[in-house]
């Protein structure tokens, strides 16, 4: 299956139980419904940045969303506190 694809599959499953509507997860990427609608449907890619974004904010790892692994467990260091 093709990476956008996967993305796309794994980013709408994350915002439907996440109950956010398109323009909410939007808001938060800085995009429109549709920019986020169309990278659901995998006719639009997005950057590193905002797969990081989307990592962080649905607590999966990257490379679930890309499709590299089906395990969205994250896996990341803890942020260090100041």
């Amino acid at each position: 299956m093709e990476v956008k694809a996967v993305f796309g599959e794994r980013l709408r499953e994350l915002r439907l139980k996440a109950g956010l509507q398109q323009n909410e997860l939007g808001e938060k990427l800085g995009l429109s419904s549709n920019g986020v609608g169309m990278m659901e449907r995998g006719h639009r890619g997005t950057t590193i940045e905002k797969v990081v974004l989307l990592a962080k904010y649905f607590h999966v790892s990257a490379d679930y969303l890309l499709g590299i692994t089906d395990d969205p467990t994250w896996r990341g260091a803890e942020e260090k506190a100041d």
